[in-house]
């Protein structure tokens, strides 16, 4: 699960030139997604079997919401380079500028996730976090080495890092071989992978390079060639081409279920793939009109431009209002999931909200420490020069 992706994150690194109208939105709401299936989770034990009412079923599947993450991460990511032919300009500039605007505001959630899990609620049924903790997810490698987590949202941004890593190289392919050939390479080596696994069925889990998320953030930046393609292609109906993808997926969630979904991820998230990027690419070329309207409404872009952050904190939020505060109020069930949305959204929001304008909006802004720190000062001067016209007015007044 983000992005950026870190989910929510990668769009907007990008410079304005490369915005597309709708992508912050789609990611707002994967988001809020998330947030509402960890309400979810916390409160109905027992998944993947919905313990819950039935008509809450359709909030079991967050693991989907990450798919879309990493398919926008791609496309957002590979918009600039499909508009200057696939040319990324500089592997070791573009690692800087991704770690620049991912690595601030994760590090910050890490320590604000640390405290909670320490003095709150644990994180994990394999204890609170100890020093192993601190430096597998110090360093972003959580997809690989296994430690107590400090919040269990965190399994996805060592996943896109890992894939930022190789960005580089899926556009190379793209470049060199084009489209078809980059997917299929990525594809084969990862049902390959599959197959040959025991009972041809890999066994899930959050650690050890999670290789069946590669084709979802590659079908992303595959979907970016839209932006950059003729408008014949443009005007085609990618918003019915996705309904339409979305149907074999929609099939085995609805007939096989939440538990048989959810033990066949790695598959499932290749099934949903086709359907989730056509969605992106829709939006990006303006259809449906309905929706991409809806997506840039000022509330729903907000929430995208916190997305990352939201990701990031609600966690810890939503634990310690299930686990702490809720069992002194309502009793378990229903009424602890009312209390759980009424009590966690607005106070995850807000969270993320303060959250991003300290640790994450900065660094966006601004591309340097340099640059920070001149914003800082002008910022500090400004301040200064409006306290001092405000005493000059103030003794004018009382003169």
């Amino acid at each position: 699960m983000s992005s950026d992706l870190a989910p929510g994150a990668a769009a907007n690194s990008a410079p304005v030139r490369n915005h597309v109208s709708g992508l912050d939105g789609l990611r707002g709401l994967a988001a809020l997604y998330v947030l509402l299936f960890h309400c979810w989770l916390l409160v109905f034990r027992g998944f993947p079997a919905n313990s819950g009412p039935s008509w809450l079923g359709w909030l079991m599947y967050g693991r989907f919401a990450v798919v879309f993450f990493l398919i926008l991460s791609g496309f957002s990511l590979a918009i600039s380079a499909a508009r200057k032919d696939w040319q990324l300009g500089g592997v070791a500039d573009f690692l800087r500028r991704r770690a620049w605007r991912i690595l601030p505001p994760y590090w910050a959630a890490l320590a604000f996730s640390l405290i909670v899990a320490w003095l709150v609620v644990p994180a994990s049924h394999l204890g609170p976090p100890t020093g192993k903790t601190i430096l597998v997810y110090g360093l972003v490698v959580q997809d690989i080495f296994t430690a107590p987590t400090p919040n269990g949202a965190f399994w996805s941004i060592g996943v896109e890092a890992e894939l930022y890593l190789v960005f580089p190289i899926f556009l190379l392919l793209r470049r060199r071989l084009g489209a078809t050939a980059l997917i299929a390479i990525v594809t084969f080596i990862v049902v390959a992978h599959g197959l040959l696994s025991k009972n041809a069925l890999p066994v899930e889990g959050m650690n050890g390079l999670t290789l069946n998320l590669a084709p979802v953030f590659v079908a992303g930046i595959v979907g970016a060639g839209v932006i950059v393609a003729s408008e014949k292609v443009r005007r085609m109906p990618w918003h019915w081409m996705a309904a339409l993808a979305a149907v074999p997926a929609l099939y085995l969630v609805v007939v096989r279920g939440s538990v048989w979904t959810v033990e066949h991820y790695f598959w499932m998230d290749l099934v949903v793939v086709p359907a989730m990027t056509l969605l992106v690419v829709a939006v990006s070329t303006g259809k449906p009109n309905f929706l991409v309207r809806f997506l840039d409404t000022r509330p729903v872009r907000r929430l995208g431009n916190v997305s990352y952050s939201l990701y990031l904190i609600h966690l810890p939020i939503i634990m310690g209002i299930v686990r702490k505060v809720a069992p002194h109020y309502v009793s378990p069930g229903l009424p602890t999931f009312w209390f759980t949305l009424l009590l966690g959204v607005p106070t995850s929001l807000l969270g993320a909200w303060v959250f991003a304008e300290v640790f994450e909006m900065p660094f966006k802004r601004n591309r340097s420490w340099k640059l920070m720190l001149e914003a800082v000062s002008s910022r500090w001067q400004g301040m200064r020069l409006i306290g001092r016209r405000s005493l000059r007015t103030g003794q004018a007044e009382n003169n």
